[in-house]
């Protein structure tokens, strides 16, 4: 044990991180055996002994940071982190029935957890908060910057692509009077989105992208391209190509990562929360895209998701009362150990977020970029 020890602390001395030291991210370990969990089991066994209770620090963001920027996953990495990279490159871990796990598993969790933690609105993806004051604002500020980067208009058709809670869809029609059909492979997520856009231009379905039929003047994708998997962006593409008018511009809203080791699945987000989830780099979208649309806008503003998953944290701290005796303590660790490792990732940049204006032709003249 004293082995494994020596070579964590020796580890984690390179990120300025001490064991049982007085700063607030430094790892306070309260059962030994973590030392070996971790290099047993990497990653998975690294977020399963803090779900245990096994250690602790103050400010987890802060930890994280300092891990990633000094690239210790690399140390931790495990046969078992490489079996699922392996795993992925072979096999096509987002097709068929497989679509529709990450719906049931993460999605379908439960619409209380998601209205206590999110705002008012029940946007699940990085809020804009170039000049929000609160996360009420940071949304809503996002959800009008993409209605005016693809030039949103009376009577325009919008399709959602992972529509979540119906939240873009409700805002389209409501302020700029569109008409809009959003899928997802929740069934909890449609049943509160078709409660949620009651009254309005608004068609919500359950639905994979490759089922989906018509023709759109508009296509956007909120938080989605992170499920679909890298065997999949060019079919991906070429089915959005097929919905999308002539005319039409497409904005992909996504996660993206430029580490190699941040974009292989992760053996504890896959097993506890997105299953099969890939975070696509910027040379995936490019080579997706190729001969079906011109790139006419890249926009990253990654840094806000920090701030976006530190007021979940708050929100789903606050409300846990509410919650805990459905829930349980093993999970509230789980979903503090998602929310703050992830705001971590962003807050040192190995995560980005890059909103991408795409059209068919190119819009004659260039198109004039919102901020």
């Amino acid at each position: 044990m004293k082995g494994y020890q020596k070579r964590a602390e020796e580890i984690l001395k390179v990120a300025g991180i001490t064991v049982n030291g007085s700063a607030p991210y430094d790892m306070q370990v309260h059962d030994e055996r973590v030392y070996r969990r971790v290099f047993a089991d990497g990653t998975l066994g690294l977020g399963e002994s803090y779900m245990d209770g096994w250690w602790d620090a103050e400010d987890l963001p802060e930890l994280f940071l300092r891990v990633m920027r000094a690239d210790l996953y690399k140390e931790i990495a495990n046969f078992g982190t490489i079996m699922l990279a392996l795993r992925a490159k072979l096999t096509n871990m987002q097709s068929g029935r497989r679509a529709f796990e990450v719906g049931e598993k993460h999605y379908d969790i439960g619409n209380d957890l998601y209205g206590a933690m999110l705002d008012s609105r029940m946007i699940y993806s990085c809020g804009y908060w170039k000049d929000a004051q609160n996360l009420n604002e940071a949304q809503e500020a996002k959800l009008d910057l993409i209605c005016r980067k693809i030039g949103l208009k009376q009577d325009d058709t919008v399709l959602d692509i992972g529509c979540g809670w119906g939240g873009f869809l409700k805002f389209a029609a409501e302020k700029y009077g569109a008409k809009g059909v959003g899928i997802t492979v929740s069934k909890e997520q449609a049943a509160l989105a078709r409660k949620n856009c009651e009254g309005l231009p608004v068609e919500i379905r359950v639905e994979d992208y490759h089922d989906t039929q018509g023709q759109f003047d508009h296509i956007i994708s909120i938080g989605m391209f992170e499920h679909v998997g890298p065997k999949n962006y060019r079919s991906y593409m070429q089915k959005v190509h097929s919905l999308l008018k002539e005319d039409g511009l497409f904005l992909l809203h996504t996660i993206g990562a430029a580490d190699i080791q941040i974009r292989q699945p992760d053996p504890w987000f896959h097993k506890y929360i997105f299953p099969n989830g890939v975070s696509p780099s910027g040379k995936n979208i490019m080579a997706s895209i190729e001969r079906l649309f011109i790139m006419e806008d890249w926009h990253n503003f990654g840094a806000d998701y920090d701030r976006t998953l530190m007021q979940w944290w708050y929100n789903f701290d606050r409300t846990w009362p509410t919650l805990k005796d459905k829930y349980g303590e093993r999970f509230y660790r789980m979903w503090k150990y998602y929310l703050l490792s992830v705001a971590g990732a962003f807050r040192g940049r190995q995560m980005e977020l890059w909103q991408v204006v795409l059209t068919k032709k190119g819009i004659v003249g260039g198109y004039k970029s919102v901020r």
